[in-house]
């Protein structure tokens, strides 16, 4: 069954009286979502070492958010985190909460990633402000406390989409090796007919007509180098670094998620899966909503940080 929390919060979504999505302009969605997300857990940590900074972006530096655990001196395992958001809303604040979680609970320090936004950036401007940041994190390494032998890659939905990307763009790269991967309920192609995306294609936070409408402002589908947007279609798996692919029940990328786990195991990796049955698509931005989404951030973090040494 759906988690109760959950349910009051979408009872109370539904009863609000919304023009349809595709009368909206991404400005405005991407508002109402930062004003939705923003500071919503007061329970998140404030003794940790938080700053802003730029990377290297595809066309340009982009902002980005580096969260330290206090106390920490010389090197250790890090992440380079990309939120969710449908590659058209989400920015650093959107995900701020969630990442101080997960940031204390794992001791690893975690590298947030302000990459471009479609429409004004459609494909591949995310994917390659993504591949750019990460051969920067490993370039920079010690000016940001990372241990080059102890990267991950991480993100949710399209986050998690751009995470799994990233191990097939530096597979061959032995100068900048994953150490592992982190994909929460990863998108893994643009579009997809799968039992889940039929059964929950209405009234669980993801929809059809929201996914439709992200894919419609990110136009990888249409693009000619689409495949490079869809890991779930690359010829070869084998070679990645290990994975945990976390999935939620009552979510539509759910059945996505876990074929992309099978697959690469299939292929000779080391993917382990996990799916929170009783939870809705973006509930690790939700811990304010819902109180069993801490304890699942908590035992996230104890796989990222398993997965790093």
């Amino acid at each position: 069954m759906l988690d109760q929390a959950f349910r009051a919060m979408l009872d109370a979504a539904a009863a609000i009286q919304m023009p349809p999505l595709a009368q909206l302009p991404a400005e405005m969605v991407r508002a109402g979502y930062t004003a939705q997300r923003s500071g919503l857990d007061l329970g998140a940590p404030k003794d940790l070492d938080v700053r802003n900074l730029e990377v290297a972006g595809g066309s340009g530096p982009v902002k980005a958010r580096l969260y330290k655990p206090q106390g920490a001196t010389g090197t250790g395992p890090g992440l380079v985190y990309f939120h969710g958001g449908g590659f058209v809303i989400g920015n650093l604040d959107t995900h701020d909460d969630f990442l101080r979680r997960l940031c204390k609970a794992s001791g690893v320090r975690v590298l947030s990633v302000d990459y471009r936004l479609a429409p004004e950036h459609p494909f591949p401007a995310a994917h390659d402000d993504a591949l750019a940041a990460t051969r920067w994190a490993f370039d920079h390494a010690a000016e940001i406390g990372f241990d080059p032998a102890r990267i991950a890659v991480g993100g949710d939905s399209a986050g998690g989409n751009l995470s799994a990307c990233m191990a097939l763009e530096l597979r061959g790269d032995p100068a900048r090796k994953l150490a592992f991967q982190l994909l929460l309920y990863p998108a893994t192609a643009m579009n997809q007919d799968t039992p889940s995306r039929r059964a929950l294609a209405t009234g669980y936070v993801l929809t059809a007509e929201v996914m439709e409408w992200f894919g419609g402002h990110y136009g990888a589908g249409a693009h000619p180098d689409a495949k490079r947007a869809e890991p779930v279609h690359a010829a070869d798996l084998s070679g990645l670094p290990p994975a945990l692919v976390v999935t939620a029940g009552f979510d539509p990328l759910k059945d996505e998620g876990k074929a992309y786990a099978e697959a690469l195991n299939k292929a000779g990796g080391k993917a382990a899966h996990i799916e929170y049955p009783t939870f809705v698509h973006d509930f690790y931005t939700l811990s304010a909503i819902c109180p069993g989404v801490v304890p699942a951030i908590e035992e996230t973090a104890a796989a990222l940080k398993a997965g790093l040494g």
